[in-house]
């Protein structure tokens, strides 16, 4: 599948790093560092713009490797950039840490993978059907 992209960065696109790689990391866009204090969100520009196609996403999820060594995440996980926003792709980043961490222009701050959408109806019923779970929820099954 093609996605039509714009590149207003100074990076090169996104890519899959390894054969099987489900996301492709993007770059953070930025003029100057921007520092996270503990805590701390904000939003990070990256220069990309993206055309996906109708009944397709796009999630911004975190990098693994700066969750566990620097306390960073993306906030609105999974973010979802819809088919139809033609704006600018920007990256809520937060810091779960106890030290503040510095965002460097070309950090690469969050992965992108495209999803297929599927598009449901809601039918409103008085009554759902009934399962061997029921209501059951935040762990009632145990450890």
């Amino acid at each position: 599948m093609k996605v039509k992209i714009v590149n207003k960065s100074n990076h090169s696109l996104p890519e899959y790093k390894t054969l099987m790689s489900a996301g492709m990391d993007l770059k953070a866009n930025i003029s100057d560092s921007i520092t996270l204090k503990p805590l701390e969100r904000t939003l990070v520009p990256t220069g990309l713009f993206i055309e996906l196609p109708n009944g397709y996403e796009a999630q911004i999820r975190p990098r693994s490797g700066m969750a566990l060594k620097q306390g960073i995440s993306v906030l609105n996980t999974p973010g979802t950039i819809d088919a139809d926003y033609r704006g600018e792709i920007g990256i809520i980043l937060i810091n779960l840490s106890n030290e503040s961490v510095v965002i460097n222009n070309g950090d690469r701050v969050c992965q992108m993978v495209i999803n297929k959408v599927e598009m449901v109806e809601l039918e409103e019923v008085e009554n759902l059907s009934d399962t061997i779970r029921g209501e059951g929820g935040f762990g009632h099954t145990g450890k």
